[in-house]
């Protein structure tokens, strides 16, 4: 069975809730071997590292843009100090979810260039890759990197990408990979999905977002729910289905998908490279 890596799932999202460990099993199941579960406030850190402690996953913490807005500095002073104290934790593997938001209305952009400032320089100073919310900003958050990067390149993805292929190849000029899931899926995603079959195979990683950024099987139209039908909800089980989508877009198979993807995850959180089954089994030996 192939092995899959979900790089951006929010395992500690109130929508799985006592399911969460049944969940978790039956992605491993599926075939996914790793979770990297992101933070989205100073809130849930310690929550996304004791899931990825118990549940043999990876986690990254950050104050997500959506969550800048009842965010202070002193949100800042306690990022920096968890990434202090947890750096040594092999489970912790990048700075995120960080970022920026355009399509949310009423957010103040100040406020989040502020705070994706901020940790992009908390990024360079403890040498971790970024989880990088790019949603209808990614030349605003291109021009952060650049400024803030001062011409080295970056570790990270662009999480759930969604932007032109000139955008594409200007992450990829700058180090990062680009985050696909559940939108590839739909027919009408006509922009994602040219992307996914053109782009060179090096800069993909797969991820879910889940339980959100459902799949077209799991996803309900408006009228469908103004109808009485429930939102589908996304889960990380649902990863190698939608690989599978993405490999016969690409004329590949699920097996050379699931290899390279694994792959680009481990060159962009090198960390994850000592939690996968193949480093375990190895040490296991010695």
């Amino acid at each position: 069975m192939p092995a899959f890596i979900d790089t951006h799932c929010h395992l500690d999202a109130p929508e799985f809730g006592d399911e969460m460990p049944m969940v978790r099993a039956s992605a491993a199941a599926a075939g996914v071997a790793l979770c990297v579960i992101p933070a989205v406030g100073a809130f849930n850190f310690e929550t996304v590292r004791h899931l990825a402690h118990v549940q043999g996953d990876a986690y990254a913490l950050g104050i997500h843009p959506l969550f800048t807005g009842q965010a202070g500095d002193q949100d800042l002073a306690t990022l920096e100090a968890a990434l202090h104290d947890k750096l040594a934790d092999p489970r912790l593997v990048a700075l995120g979810e960080i970022g920026l938001d355009g399509f949310v209305p009423g957010l103040d952009w100040a406020k989040q260039e502020h705070f994706f400032h901020a940790q992009l320089q908390l990024a360079r100073r403890h040498d971790l890759p970024v989880l990088i919310h790019v949603r209808r900003s990614v030349d605003q958050v291109l021009k952060q990197l650049r400024r803030v990067g001062a011409g080295r390149p970056w570790r990270g993805i662009a999480h759930a990408f969604n932007g032109s292929a000139q955008q594409a190849q200007a992450c990829l000029d700058l180090g990062l990979k680009l985050g696909f899931g559940g939108t590839l899926t739909f027919d009408r995603a006509l922009q994602v999905r040219r992307l996914a079959a053109t782009l060179p195979l090096e800069a993909i990683v797969m991820e879910t977002d889940a339980p959100d950024i459902q799949p077209h099987w799991l996803y309900r139209t408006r009228e469908e729910r103004e109808a009485g039908a429930p939102q589908g909800r996304n889960e990380p089980g649902e990863l190698p289905r939608i690989a599978q989508e993405l490999a016969l877009l690409r004329g590949i198979s699920l097996e050379a998908l699931a290899e390279a993807t694994t792959r680009n995850a481990l060159e962009a959180m090198p960390r994850l490279r000592a939690l996968t089954p193949e480093s375990a089994s190895g040490q296991a030996g010695l």
